[in-house]
């Protein structure tokens, strides 16, 4: 087990490029390896998560390649569409990435033979029941760990028929993973959403020539056929919120993070972190293959609290734990809630945070759908833990840049799932004289 100690920085000025999106990298790699026509998905996450996905379609019978690297790290996908899939020969792994398991899941249900999927530890104690519902609504033969709701999960695909159906949740993995199946399904599917959640699954399929038809909170997909596409994805706005938070609530910080995707549905860290008073500015705006990216300015801000409620937490899910270390530099409260989910993530993202923050004296609190943060004390460093959480030890690694004294972080390796620079990259913000040992 790795872990690092930082202390407190003096300083963080410079610019930085945050890793190909995560979810956009899934996407891109899956939809591609059923679309007609070789592609190549060029700066995409080398993240353990998208690594899991590509694997796993490699063991089904799809010949990426890659990553090749010359300017950008690029993985090539020379496949002729759905005939190119075969039985595996092994159980799938999709390691600890929900995303993986959730779309392929989605995919299986419509391919003629059994597969088993499965992850890891962590993986395997979160529910799956809710893609597991429908995709039996649509004629799929799926079984699983207790009461079918936990992996390892057997697969047998079926002909699916198109169905509607409300989503419990407002939740992308669980949207996509459906919408995959209903590509290959007897007729129409249409879905309701709650709220709305992100849409790269949506735009992708737009560009190769099967958009889904969207009325507000009403998707209806049609079967039929993809088109290849070349995809170039932008930088992960889940990865750049580490740098905004940082450059926000940091005395003396002046940051730029450059190519950065701010398609709304993902921009709730950038609502919240205005709306909280921060320095922000977006800048050189632009649209690259259907997705809109931008050039992210942040410096020091004086924050007040906000609450974060609603429709706004689809948007920003995955920030929460980060949302939660720049509120507690806030002037006032912050109060977060709607956001239950986040107990069955990589950790429980409520009451891991609140342990954690609180070792370094926020004063923070757990609510069963959130958490209530007192701003504006002082960090003092002491040791904290990542409960294997990516998500949890980078903001760890944020909140050690102004603590007082040391930092020390156990389990830090587990950044390689979504962000394996993200050490290098803090390094390249901070000066000389600043303390950063890896051991372990």
């Amino acid at each position: 087990m790795r872990k690092h100690r930082i202390k407190e920085c003096p300083s963080l000025f410079g610019e930085v490029s945050p890793p190909g999106d995560k979810s956009i990298s899934h996407r891109a790699i899956i939809l591609n390896s059923i679309a007609d026509g070789a592609s190549r998905v060029i700066n995409p996450s080398l993240g353990a998560d998208c690594l899991a996905t590509v694997n796993c379609l490699r063991d089904l019978g799809i010949d990426i390649e890659g990553p090749i690297s010359d300017i950008s790290p690029t993985f090539l996908i020379p496949n002729k569409g759905r005939e190119d899939f075969r039985e595996p020969t092994t159980i799938l792994d999709a390691k600890n990435s929900g995303t993986t398991i959730r779309l392929l899941t989605g995919l299986l249900s419509t391919m003629p033979f059994l597969s088993i999927i499965t992850g890891d530890e962590s993986l395997r104690s979160r529910p799956m029941d809710r893609v597991i519902e429908p995709l039996r609504l649509m004629g799929a033969q799926i079984w699983g760990r207790s009461s079918d709701s936990l992996a390892p999960l057997a697969i047998r695909g079926a002909y699916l028929k198109g169905i509607e159906y409300r989503l419990p949740i407002s939740s992308a993995q669980l949207k996509s993973a459906i919408t995959i199946a209903a590509l290959f399904a007897d007729g129409p599917t249409i879905l309701e959403e709650p709220s709305i959640s992100r849409d790269h699954t949506e735009k992708l399929l737009e560009m190769m020539g099967n958009g889904p038809k969207k009325e507000g909170q009403r998707i209806t997909i049609t079967p039929g056929p993809l088109k290849a596409l070349d995809v170039r994805v932008p930088g992960d706005i889940s990865s750049a919120a580490y740098w905004l938070v940082a450059g926000a609530i940091h005395p003396n910080a002046q940051i730029k993070i450059l190519n950065t995707g701010v398609n709304p549905t993902r921009t709730g860290i950038i609502d919240v972190l205005q709306a909280m008073g921060a320095n922000l500015k977006i800048e050189n705006q632009r649209c690259e293959g259907n997705e809109p990216v931008a050039d992210l300015h942040i410096q020091s801000s004086q924050l007040v609290g906000t609450e974060v409620a609603g429709e706004l937490i689809p948007r920003l899910i995955d920030e929460i734990p980060l949302i939660a270390l720049a509120a507690s530099q806030a002037q006032g409260t912050t109060i977060i809630r709607d956001a239950a989910e986040l107990r069955i993530k990589e950790s429980d993202r409520i009451a891991a945070p609140v342990k954690e923050l609180g070792r370094l004296g926020v004063q923070i609190e757990e609510l069963p759908d959130g958490m209530v943060i007192h701003g504006g004390e002082p960090l003092t460093g002491d040791r904290c833990y990542s409960y294997n959480d990516h998500r949890l030890a980078m903001t760890l690694g944020i909140a050690g840049l102004i603590a007082r004294g040391e930092t020390i972080i156990e389990g830090t390796e587990v950044v390689d799932v979504s962000y394996p620079s993200f050490w290098e990259d803090l390094r390249k913000l901070t000066p000389p004289q600043f303390s950063l040992v890896e051991t372990g």
